[in-house]
């Protein structure tokens, strides 16, 4: 009985440190935030309870009702392309070559997630300036005139885009390379027999096989370009106008800018329903297309 007794204890001192960093760092600040949505606190001042003020004057902002429409664009556009590039280069990846090989394009698509966001970003605003930028230079030798990537509503958005899934397509590569590695040989050489080649095996044994990593890189990819801010912060500072202003961006801005701390939280526990709500939603529909083996 003694034994068990120190055989409890010794598990929650082990546990006690983490326990104590999450409740600390995260729980913490995540119920500060959520009661602080009903104040109104410059930190100068006092708090002051308004109730439901700072979500009413959110509702009434066009510029929160754009940044959240920039947002959802940018998720739809960011995550598709994200999960349908990871997802070939897997493909292609996975296919008869050489175990270096292999490792090297692994190595290589994975290599711009360990790289800062921010820093990624400032050598992109340098690539894609429209005066001395290197993509304006190399289309300029094929007669194309210089784009206005960062300063034109309908391109801006563009760039930050592919600068995001550049950097974090590298993640679903490699769920999609773990998720075709566990698939039986057995079932490709059964499908072989069966005429499955080319496209139709891709569609009716690999695709189905992989759907519940499809899900998984599905749900992590949309919940973090949800929360995107550092790609368009960098590259465009929101702009031009509010073309690439994001959710968290604002919530930035209100918090740090305008000292409007109730504001902000009240944006940012909004965010975080509309995060709980998509997920719940991707794992109800997923009950239609995951095939679990």
């Amino acid at each position: 009985m003694t034994s068990d007794r120190r055989s409890v204890t010794l598990r929650w001192l082990f546990l006690a440190p983490t326990m104590l960093g999450v409740g600390i760092f995260v729980l913490l600040p995540i119920i500060g935030s959520l009661v602080l949505a009903f104040f109104r606190w410059d930190i100068i001042t006092a708090p002051q309870f308004v109730g439901l003020a700072n979500f009413t004057d959110i509702a009434t902002d066009p510029r929160v009702g754009v940044s959240f429409l920039n947002t959802a664009v940018f998720v739809i556009f960011a995550v598709t392309a994200q999960l349908i590039i990871a997802m070939l280069l897997a493909v292609l990846v996975h296919g008869r070559m050489p175990s270096w090989l292999r490792i090297f394009f692994r190595s290589t698509f994975f290599f711009p997630l360990v790289l800062s966001a921010a820093s990624v970003s400032i050598l992109m605003r340098y690539l894609f300036n429209e005066s001395y930028g290197v993509i304006n230079w190399a289309l300029s030798l094929v007669g194309i005139p210089a784009v206005p990537w960062l300063t034109s509503p309908q391109w801006a958005m563009v760039v930050v885009i592919a600068v995001y899934v550049w950097q974090n397509f590298g993640f679903s590569f490699l769920l999609f390379i773990g998720g075709l590695g566990a698939i039986p040989t057995e079932i490709y050489e059964a499908g072989a027999i069966d005429g499955a080649t080319g496209w139709k095996k891709f569609q009716r044994l690999t695709l189905p096989l992989v759907s519940p990593t499809v899900l998984v890189a599905s749900v992590m990819g949309i919940i973090t370009a949800l929360q995107i801010f550092d790609q368009p912060y960098v590259l465009t500072r929101g702009g031009p106008g509010d073309a690439t202003r994001t959710v968290v961006m604002v919530i930035y801005e209100s918090a740090f800018r305008q000292l409007e701390f109730g504001r902000a939280s009240a944006i940012g526990l909004i965010l975080m329903i509309l995060i709980m709500l998509v997920t719940a939603l991707q794992f109800r529909l997923s009950r239609r297309f995951v095939f679990y083996q």
